[in-house]
């Protein structure tokens, strides 16, 4: 079965009108790579700068993750990440009726963490590759990676320490809270690969929620929220749009799970079936698995249960038909579109300026409406 994954800058583009708010005619609404790109080039100055208070080294690693250069410090042109952590951020600083330039330190402070994040995940997960190269870890050595990444955690610290005025403490108080909640998603999603498949043991679709909030969500929603609360906006402002990221961010790890198993590896950058051998309890398997009444979420817990750590092409392709089969698949987007509609819900229920909020929503539905 061929599927397409739309995943590149502008393969999905909504229309404020189509929830509830219109951009002025001669404004027509921007698409989701535009809109990626512009707050990207209003970010990566002081991102940059950030970086390059970095040892050479461990700077030359930091622009390498971001996708600025090879190996060696030659400068690439490569797509790096979308950049969408940095984009909601300024987006809600402008949905808030400030200057983009009011969210910068918090857009600078998420997207360090969030790269941090990668980079330990990479090693943990025993990832090669990302974004169609080599990963940090395989590039330049386990040890320099996991250095890297401290150094980006400690510059977001710095980075939102520096914002003047009272707002310093809060927006570390907010970014602190965000970061302890990833932690617990990634101590959760790695404690689910030693319990069982089936039984009383095994893992739930709503223990995977939670992780899936925490793990994904909680810096998305940390984002938004930044953004908001550095343009001024009031805390129940903020923290509706913290929830609204929340939801997207469960949105957005169980569409990253359907890429995981059925992704095209030459847009995803990760080897197809991926998630399956590496047997990871994503939500199409415990959604499929859950699916009690039928033969092929009996054959797939067989199936599972009897293979070996490192499971062959051949078992992949079974496992991914099985979860298909019984229903895995078409769970996994219901889940998503029932989160997505949960974002929408926050930000339609905001004050929020209407052009600023068209394009939220066009980078909701860029991020989370994928042809999966």
């Amino acid at each position: 079965m061929t599927t397409a994954f739309p995943m590149l800058l502008g393969a999905y583009e909504t229309t404020a009108t189509a929830h509830g708010t219109t951009a002025t005619a001669d404004e027509p609404t921007a698409t989701a790579g535009e809109i990626l790109v512009r707050c990207r080039e209003l970010v990566r100055p002081a991102l940059a700068e950030t970086v390059g208070r970095l040892h050479p080294w461990v700077a030359e690693m930091a622009a390498y993750s971001f996708g600025w250069c090879d190996v060696g410090g030659t400068p690439a042109e490569g797509a790096g990440g979308k950049g969408v952590r940095q984009a909601l951020a300024v987006l809600c600083a402008e949905a808030a009726g400030a200057s983009g330039e009011a969210a910068v330190a918090g857009a600078v402070a998420v997207e360090l963490v969030h790269t941090f994040s990668l980079l330990h995940d990479d090693i943990m997960d025993g990832d090669q590759t990302r974004r169609t190269r080599p990963t940090v870890w395989k590039a330049y050595g386990t040890g320099p990676a996991v250095l890297a990444g401290d150094a980006l955690f400690a510059l977001a610290v710095e980075a939102l320490a520096a914002v003047p005025g009272a707002g310093a403490a809060a927006a570390v108080r907010r970014l602190s809270v965000a970061l302890g909640d990833l932690v617990h998603g990634q101590a959760d999603d790695l404690l689910f690969e030693s319990r069982p498949w089936t039984g009383p043991a095994a893992v739930g679709p709503e223990e995977y929620r939670t992780m899936a909030e925490h793990k994904t969500g909680a810096l998305l929603g940390c984002a938004a929220a930044l953004g908001a609360a550095l343009a001024g906006a009031p805390e129940t402002t903020a923290a509706t749009l913290d929830r609204a990221g929340r939801h997207m961010g469960v949105a957005f790890q169980v569409a990253d799970d359907l890429l995981g198993i059925w992704g095209d590896p030459a847009v995803t950058g990760k080897p197809v079936h991926r998630d399956l051998r590496q047997r990871k309890k994503t939500f199409p398997v415990l959604a499929a698995l859950s699916a009690r009444d039928t033969s092929a979420a009996g054959q797939l817990a067989t199936l599972l249960e009897e293979s070996p750590d490192t499971p062959d092409d051949a078992t992949t392709r079974r496992a991914a038909d099985l979860i298909e089969q019984a229903g895995g698949r078409s769970a996994a987007l219901v889940e998503a579109d029932r989160h997505i509609t949960a974002v929408e819900r926050c930000l339609d229920g905001l004050p929020l300026v209407p052009r600023a909020s068209a394009e939220l929503h066009t980078l909701l539905g860029f991020l989370a409406r994928r042809d999966i």
